[in-house]
């Protein structure tokens, strides 16, 4: 009978230590969750979906598109990815729209919103970095989701038609503009706007994951 008793008493050590052991790890885990992304071709989702700009103004994705079709860039105020690429970004956001493609950076970090993620933060952001092209609050990862968006910066440009063309990196080389040997975005822009299909739609983004809720 003691034998028993000593034996559960063992058994049930071993699983407070496998729960003391597992849990953490599952939780980091839960952080890693890939979302499946939007695939070449498709509809601009949630066109409609009303938008708290930095302006105070509610956007949708329809209305922010111009001719010749919109660019949808998920990023955020803190990831050094982001800071790195502070002016590739710009640069591509302003060639965007000189080529008459609207422009939509979404932040959906929305497990950092009361902090440097906030609406309040955004618009110091914004004007550090001296942004003409909205800035606009992805509230509950609504647009996230619908995108399977997973890291910032993740672009997606979608044509005169409105059918997704290009989806992934400004370009080949995020840690070292210098030995940027390809400007994926840029020519993917090219490319759309003068009718050619995109050569290059899909590459791989690189940057922090969005903190979702």
């Amino acid at each position: 009978m003691n034998a028993t008793i000593r034996f559960r008493a063992i058994n049930t050590g071993q699983k407070i230590l496998l729960a003391v052991l597992v849990l953490p790890a599952l939780s980091l885990l839960s952080f890693s969750i890939n979302y499946d992304n939007l695939p070449i071709g498709a509809p601009l989702p949630k066109a409609d979906e009303r938008l708290k700009d930095i302006t105070g103004k509610d956007i949708t994705l329809k209305s922010a598109m111009k001719e010749n079709g919109l660019l949808v860039m998920f990023s955020c105020n803190t990831c050094p990815v982001v800071v790195k690429n502070q002016g590739r970004t710009k640069e591509i956001c302003q060639y965007s729209q000189s080529k008459n493609v609207g422009v939509v950076v979404l932040n959906s970090n929305e497990a950092n919103r009361s902090d440097d993620e906030s609406l309040d933060a955004m618009k110091d952001y914004a004007k550090a970095q001296a942004y003409n092209w909205y800035y606009a609050v992805d509230r509950n990862n609504v647009l996230a989701d619908a995108f399977g968006a997973n890291r910032t910066p993740e672009c997606f440009l979608f044509d005169k038609s409105g059918k997704l063309v290009y989806h992934g990196a400004i370009d080949d080389n995020p840690t070292d503009k210098s030995s940027v040997n390809r400007h994926h975005l840029k020519e993917a822009i090219n490319e759309s706007v003068n009718g050619k299909d995109v050569s290059v739609k899909e590459t791989k983004s690189v940057g922090c994951n969005i903190k979702r809720i």
